[in-house]
């Protein structure tokens, strides 16, 4: 059995017909009928029944046909790996993140990628590290932007940076003109976080656990959404210092450093272990590396 003579059995299953299957494959309509009679024989099986004016799979040829598009696949993806292994930079990278990184990070990372991997486009998926843990596992994504802790079988991550936690306030709050927040003052207020399960949420009630005892907490769907809350005079809330960034001023909310030592989360980059295009990650570590910003603190 060769993988050519598979390759002529699924042309002949999508076109119903020897000679259009023959000039597919560039081959003469003898040596086509020739190599699968004699994959048939190899197998002991009739794949094709064939009359004057159609030619038809048996039961049996179907799942031969099936699985034989499948090694094939499989063979090309062979050949994808070994071009990956020539130019590790060449190629879409499959990039995860979740959802308090990706909106403030991107606009950072992708000018600087564009000049040291221009051949490199990134594929975005913003998602819960619950799902995104999944899809690095499974080989839907490449790579994934998380915040520890991350332990998980099979795959691997590199500490990049910390990055403090900031409270935001609506501008007529009565905390609007403070130079620090206490951690523990937030029990008193109504504090608007993303919905469970997203794993900001569970820093910012680590950081402040008096919050998840006695303090009154609404959920939003994103940072952004949650920011425009705060502006609307609904509560307050707790940002990453990325997302209070000069850039997102809003002169409806004040942002308000908290008291030092403030809390912290650390962002990190993690792949599978068995990924063969280390290179793309390192270059994903550079650019975050390379941005010239006061809210990370880099670990080197």
């Amino acid at each position: 059995m060769s993988l050519t003579e598979l390759k002529f059995i699924v042309a002949v299953a999508q076109e119903r017909n020897f000679r259009r299957a023959a000039e597919k494959c560039f081959v003469s309509q003898p040596a086509l009928s020739l190599a699968i009679k004699k994959l048939e024989e190899e197998l002991k099986v009739i794949i094709f029944e064939r009359s004057r004016t159609d030619v038809s799979m048996t039961e049996i040829g179907a799942k031969i046909v099936e699985q034989a598009s499948k090694v094939l696949e499989e063979t090309s993806l062979i050949k994808q790996i070994a071009e990956l292994g020539k130019n590790q930079l060449k190629g879409t990278l499959k990039l995860g993140m979740i959802h308090s990184v990706g909106p403030y990070l991107l606009p950072e990372i992708i000018p600087i990628l564009r000049k040291i991997a221009p051949d490199m486009p990134l594929e975005v998926e913003e998602n819960l590290t619950a799902n995104l843990e999944a899809q690095l596992r499974n080989g839907v994504i490449d790579v994934a932007i998380i915040a520890l802790p991350f332990e998980v079988p099979g795959l691997q991550y590199r500490a990049l940076y910390d990055e403090e936690f900031d409270v935001v306030v609506p501008c007529q709050h009565h905390w609007a003109q403070r130079k620090s927040i206490r951690p523990e003052e937030l029990s008193d207020e109504k504090v608007l976080l993303l919905n469970s399960g997203h794993c900001f949420s569970n820093q910012v009630t680590q950081a402040c656990p008096e919050l998840s005892r006695k303090g009154e907490v609404l959920q939003g769907n994103s940072l952004e959404t949650i920011r425009n809350m705060v502006a609307s005079n609904l509560g307050i809330t707790v940002l990453p210092c990325s997302a209070t960034a000069e850039r997102y001023n809003n002169p409806l909310i004040k942002v308000i450093p908290f008291i030092s030592p403030a809390p912290t989360r650390r962002i990190a980059i993690a792949w599978r272990k068995s990924f063969v295009r280390l290179e793309a990650v390192e270059k994903i570590a550079e650019a975050i590396k390379a941005i010239n910003s006061d809210f990370m603190h880099l670990i080197h």
